[in-house]
């Protein structure tokens, strides 16, 4: 059974699954979705995705979600929580990725919203950062509007990104 996680007024967020890989196929297969991350992923490397995220889950009690429209029951994306390596600690990074036909409306900052909350509220996190491309525009102003502010920078696969940061409290 599929485990809710977060509800907002239009968005319910809950765990992935297997169900979910055509949708996530659909955006981890898109150019344009997929412009500011490493590489485009096919159907084994979502399927493997999807395992990670849930592996991720069992261990630490939360991941990355899938983000759907409450009453339509669309799938939009995914957000959640994930750790990151970074400078030699693990951080807990609020990631972000939707589906282009579903971009400009709002979704990506109420969900990544939902999930600083629940990070603060239910997880009691001191923090929250993301990574983000300096050349994303989008992420970086879901970002700010959610109370994030740039940091400082890191190197991770041998691409410059900038650490977004809010502080709990």
């Amino acid at each position: 059974m599929t485990r809710r996680v977060i509800t907002t007024d239009r968005l319910l967020i809950r765990e992935m699954e297997e169900k979910d890989c055509e949708c996530l196929f659909e955006v981890f297969s898109d150019k344009e979705a997929m412009k500011y991350y490493p590489m485009l992923k096919d159907r084994k490397e979502t399927m493997n995705w999807i395992q990670w995220t849930r592996d991720h889950y069992k261990k630490y009690g939360f991941g990355l979600w899938i983000v759907e429209h409450k009453d339509q029951g669309v799938f939009l994306g995914q957000c959640g929580l994930v750790l990151e390596k970074i400078r030699g600690s693990v951080e807990v990074e609020i990631g972000y990725l939707f589906a282009r036909k579903h971009w400009g409306m709002g979704y990506a900052t109420e969900a990544a919203s939902a999930c600083k909350a629940y990070g603060f509220e239910q997880l009691k996190l001191p923090k929250l950062l993301s990574l983000i491309d300096p050349l994303n525009q989008a992420s970086i102003n879901v970002a700010e509007r959610i109370g994030m502010k740039r940091e400082k920078y890191v190197v991770k696969s041998g691409r410059k990104l900038d650490i977004y940061t809010c502080y709990n409290g």
